[in-house]
């Protein structure tokens, strides 16, 4: 970044080292540390680094230009000015500017000034404060101060059932089960979802599993569905609305006195003010969605499938053109323009187009992932339901079935590796251009929840109050019938309930029929499966809710029919005191009825006190909402509960805190703008804290290798992602302020307290004989099969799909190819496990029980074995934090400012304390962990170590299905004791080891970037373009042509082995050492580079979206 200077040598690192940490340099003096140097600081600790227009400008907490590099380019051209970052001699007179250098240097200093002011209006964040304490607390008046713990919108509700879900096979198995079972209403908020997602696999089993068709037979029972998406940005402002039109009319708002020097240098401030506008434009990311969702796509699919089906769209980044002109127009028609004033002119347009309009979100997106089943039964945390997600606990990344085209798995666009193709067109999901039999997908690890209980209300209030905010911002005026406000009442206890009914009293059963056998569960089997064909002892966490008691003070009927003070006898005579007796009845009933009523209405609210906060003898599981939202995404005032609850737990930690997250950027003070949470100061001050003490203390953070979807990364088009490593390597251990070096400046060693971790994994794709052989006999080549069972699979919902004899077979369209291939598939079955799908996917065989791969047959076809083993990163999108392994943070929110400070992007997450206890270690010692929390905890674990089992997506089990079938964990196995204990010695050996070696493999066989031999990117081109990259070359001055790179992206380089079989089991002997899909973090991956050069697209005004 601007204002960083290279890294030091390595001598100088040794040097520092010795002096923060005496007698440890020895141990470090082979490999330079990740962290603690220092980045241009000079020997009077001045901190100002970089000269530009004859002012020094401060590195650390400088802020980017608007213009950026290109600018500057511009700049030095006209005006000869010295190159960025060349230090003129102390005391050097400025170099003389030229009239379009005055131009420019205006331009610049007017956008580079609109800086905070223009974000804020965008980003609607006027009311915000600082986020630069370190509590987790806010101060400012402007937040809800509200009673609640973390200042959330609701309290913590005692008395819910809560269920873990690790990975999207399982998830979406829960979904579906509940989907199919809905009764009353469906409400669903998702960052992205797709029409044609299949929430069971393999699709042509389960067709009548696929959204769409699940949420369209919902509609036709009478569900109502309402659904929330995000609505991408997708189309440019100025180019679209703006130019030519406003140039030429401000031009003619010149007076006619006008000399022509002060209309042309008007003219040409215009010309240059619009022309960086559509530059910006052309050039700048923010100007298209990340990921080429298509929120049009979903709502016209969903609603055109049945009236009862309504979806939101939201935000509406601009207005329409006609708002937006007069906003412009308006903003400057009073302007007496001039040569003086033509250089104001971009202040007040960049004004006009973003920032003047209250309706204008530019950056920030809706990203909840929630669904509500009939007000009962909630599901939320990381999974959207949408293409990419859906996966198993071994994440295959081949699913290329030569031998029965039927084994598909991941269909169309769900076959996806955005670091090679992104998702294209996903309206037309058969335009996906990757070859499945070339390239791999990418795995996708993932953590969700199941809800039910008072807490479930809570997100029933929050779904509500977004959806009425929603409808009167932009669907009040539409008067369309499809479109209504919801309502909830507020009872005495403060539950939210939906009117005019409350759908938590209608009978629900969330059993699949296999477990319906068995006696409802009673209140006091708190972790117990009702008839569950899994062992008691294995149950983790259930639906939890206190009897509800029949038990009144009636003094009326009894059994023995009535009990009152006027009864008669048998032969129906008063006794001799009729009269008087009478009126001691009337008295006694009118006494009674309000006895009565008095004493309903006390257990009443007894009843409901136990239901939202539990029974001294049955508490159930403690759980919060927490949210981040603001004005422009809630209209609420700023809520940032996630991000004190983060904080809070994490002071408040006694041991560890194991953070699994896709992003990892935070600040540990005021110096690294632009990014404000604090999350990192927190962790310092913790670490800080134990070392001083002499405490034992962990961290551990899982996060992805490359936080982005791009290809090279060295392409102009991987900006945004390198910008958000950089902003990450700032957080962690560069850049003077990051997490590592403030712990190392107090004189210990970061890297005893804290360590980061990445996710990778490897899979051999079936091209093998059994594919060639099953091409020749069917004369039809493999690829054109598949696509023909895609465009099947993916058929619109109110395609016919049954035969004529009724029955589901998925293809009434044509099939020629895909009929005569299957045909073809039949001489090639069997074949050493090569043509029955047994070896279509290896992945299986770094996880628990799984085959040596080494005994792993294969036939040469198509391609040699070599070739056919891929690699991929497996992309951690998960939002975790655990504790202790006594408190959980689950939801939607990222580790980054945009998720955490409330006035970004839309965020829902829940902090659960589960009163449970298991007994467990801690550091060798006896440890009272809960069950939710350490459950949780082993089972993610021993999936990154290979310790669990391969899934079987046919073969599902407790942990598939949703709340009330509690999730099942192996107690007391070997595997588990091995992870049980997460401060032991033998764990942190077991794990940093397995760590190491998956790394050292890995970079041997496939070359993945990053790595921490590229250090700079000349290492870059050696380790990684040289094998990868396609090039370019003229010959003898002709037309230039493309040369082929020598390995596909993610395939094996075969330099580093022998030739032919004996380099096959040089690779399998290699491979073998791998378990599970731990990796090391590489801290040192351009240690010595600006990673994310500033420019046009990553600025003052723009850098802010990639914190």
């Amino acid at each position: 970044m601007v204002g960083l200077e290279l890294a030091m040598s390595k001598s100088h690192i040794c040097t520092s080292f010795e002096r923060i940490i005496p007698g440890m340099a020895q141990e470090y003096r082979e490999d330079p540390l990740a962290y603690g140097e220092s980045y241009g600081r000079s020997s009077t600790g001045n901190d100002q680094t970089e000269y530009e227009d004859g002012q020094y400008y401060d590195g650390e907490g400088g802020e980017r230009g608007l213009i950026g590099d290109t600018y500057r380019k511009f700049r030095g051209k006209y005006s000869g000015q010295p190159p960025l970052g060349t230090i003129p001699p102390n005391g050097g007179p400025e170099q003389p500017t030229g009239l379009v250098s005055g131009l420019f240097n205006s331009l610049h200093g007017a956008v580079h000034g609109l800086g905070s002011e223009l974000q804020q209006r965008v980003s609607g964040r006027a009311s915000t404060s600082s986020h630069t304490h370190s509590g987790p607390q806010c101060d400012n008046s402007m937040h809800d101060q509200s009673q609640n713990r973390h200042s959330s919108f609701a309290p913590q509700r005692n008395n819910n059932g809560i269920k873990w879900y690790v990975d999207g096979a399982g998830y979406m198995w829960a979904v579906s089960r509940a989907l199919e079972q809905a009764r009353e209403s469906i409400w669903i908020m998702d960052w992205w979802l797709s029409p044609e997602l299949y929430l069971r696999r393999p699709p042509i089993k389960n067709e009548q599993y696929r959204i769409d068709r699940m949420l369209q037979a919902a509609a036709q029972r009478g569900v109502r569905v309402n659904i929330i998406v995000y609505k991408e940005v997708t189309q440019a402002l100025t180019r679209k609305y703006l130019s030519p039109t406003i140039p030429r009319y401000l031009q003619s708002l010149l007076p006619r006195h006008t000399d022509r020097f002060s209309s042309a240098l008007t003219a040409l401030g215009l010309a240059a003010t619009f022309a960086s506008l559509e530059y910006l434009e052309s050039e700048n990311q923010l100007m298209n969605p990340f990921v080429p969702v298509c929120s049009s796509h979903t709502k016209h699919a969903l609603e055109n499938l049945h009236p009862n089906i309504a979806v939101f769209r939201h935000p509406d980044h601009l207005p329409d053109a006609q708002t937006l002109q007069s906003s412009f127009l308006s903003s400057l028609q009073n302007l007496s323009l001039s040569a003086k004033t033509a250089s104001s002119l971009p202040l007040d347009a960049l004004k006009a187009v973003y920032g003047m309009n209250d309706d204008v979100i530019l950056y920030w997106a809706h990203h909840e992932k929630l669904c509500i089943v009939d007000g009962r039964t909630a599901f939320m945390g990381g999974l959207d339901l949408c293409y990419g997600r859906w996966d198993l606990n071994q994440h295959p990344i081949a699913d290329c079935h030569p031998s029965n085209l039927d084994d598909t798995i991941f269909p169309g666009q769900e076959y996806n590796n955005a670091r090679v193709l992104d998702f294209q067109d996903v309206s037309h999901w058969q335009k996906n251009k990757l070859d499945r039999t070339r390239n791999s997908r990418m795995g996708w690890s993932d953590i969700s929840v199941c809800l039910r209980g008072p807490v479930v209300q809570d997100l029933r209030a929050h779904f509500v109050e977004r959806w009425n905010f929603i409808y009167n911002e932009k669907y009040d005026v539409r008067k369309d019938v499809r479109y209504s406000r919801l309502t909830f009442n507020q009872n005495e206890a403060g539950i939210h309930q939906q009117g005019p009914s409350s759908a938590s009293a209608r009978p629900y059963s969330p059993f699949p029929q296999s477990y319906r056998s068995g006696p409802s569960p009673q209140p006091d089997q708190q972790y117990q499966s009702p008839a569950s064909p899994y062992k008691q002892n294995d149950q983790v966490s259930g639906d939890v809710f206190p009897q509800q008691s029949s038990r009144g003070f009636d003094f009326g009927e009894d059994e023995g029919g009535s009990r009152g003070f006027g009864s008669s006898d048998q032969d129906g005579r008063h006794h001799h005191h009729h009269h008087v007796e009478q009126g001691i009845d009337q008295i006694a009933g009118a006494l009674r009825g309000r006895f009565n009523e008095e004493m309903q209405r006390m257990e009443g609210n007894l009843e409901n006190h136990q239901r939202l906060h539990g029974s001294s003898e049955q508490a159930g599981v403690p759980c919060q909402i927490l949210r981040s939202c603001s004005k422009w995404s809630h209209g609420v005032a700023i809520e940032h509960s996630i991000q004190n609850a983060y904080i809070n737990v994490i002071q408040r930690s006694q041991h560890f805190v194991y953070i699994e997250n896709q992003f990892f950027i935070t600040a540990t003070g005021d110096a690294q703008k632009p990014v404000r949470n604090k999350i990192g100061a927190a962790l310092v001050d913790r670490i800080l804290r134990a070392a001083r003490a002499g405490d034992k203390y962990k961290v551990i953070v899982v996060i992805p290798a490359v936080p982005g979807f791009a290809g090279d990364l060295k392409d102009d088009a991987s900006l945004g992602t390198r910008a958000i490593m950089e902003f990450q390597y700032n957080s962690i251990n560069r850049g003077g302020h990051s997490i590592m070096e403030m712990i190392a400046n107090e004189g210990f060693d970061p890297t005893q307290y804290i360590r980061f971790y990445n996710l990778r994994n490897y899979d051999r794709i079936n091209s093998s004989a059994s594919m060639r052989d099953a091409e020749k006999s069917s004369r039809v080549d493999f690829a054109a099969a598949q696509q023909q069972y895609n465009d099947a699979v993916e058929l619109p919902t109110d395609f016919p799909s049954q035969g004529d004899d009724g029955q589901n077979r998925g293809f009434t369209m044509n099939r020629q190819d895909y009929e005569q291939y299957q045909q073809g598939t039949q001489g090639t079955r069997e074949r050493q496990g090569m043509g029955n799908r047994r070896w279509d996917s290896v992945s299986e065989c770094y996880m628990l029980g799984g085959a040596d791969i080494r005994s792993v047959p294969w036939e040469t076809g198509n391609v040699s074995e070599i070739d056919a083993f891929v690699s991929e990163e497996l992309y951690v999108h998960s939002k975790v934090l655990i504790a202790d392994d006594r408190v959980v943070i689950c939801g939607s929110a990222n580790l980054n400012d945009r998720s955490q400070n409330g006035d970004h992007d839309s965020e829902i997450a829940i902090i659960v304390e589960d009163p449970a206890p298991i007994e467990s270690y801690m550091n060798g010692r006896p440890w009272r962990a809960t069950r939710f929390a350490a459950t949780l905890r082993r089972q993610l674990l021993r999936k990154h170590l290979g310790l669990l089992r391969a899934q079987d997506p046919e073969r599902p089990d407790a942990n598939f299905e949703p709340i009330g079938v509690p999730n099942i964990y192996d107690f007391g196995s070997d595997e588990d004791r091995l992870v049980m204990d997460p401060l032991s010695d033998s764990f942190l050996n077991l794990w940093n080891s397995r760590a190491h070696k998956n790394t050292v493999a890995f970079g041997r066989a496939f070359h993945p970037v990053p790595h921490d031999d590229v250090r700079t990117w000349k290492d870059y081109d050696n380790f990684y373009e040289s094998f990868f990259k396609k090039s370019e070359k003229g010959v003898d001055g002709k037309e230039v042509r493309k040369v082929p790179a020598r390995y596909e992206w993610g395939h094996v380089v075969a330099d580093n082995f022998s030739p032919g079989q004996l380099g096959v089991g040089e690779l399998k002997d290699l491979l073998s050492t791998i378990k599970g899909t731990l990796v090391e973090m590489p801290l040192l991956f351009l240690i010595k580079e600006d990673i994310a050069k500033e420019g046009v697209s990553l600025n003052a005004f723009t850098e802010e979206v990639y914190t």
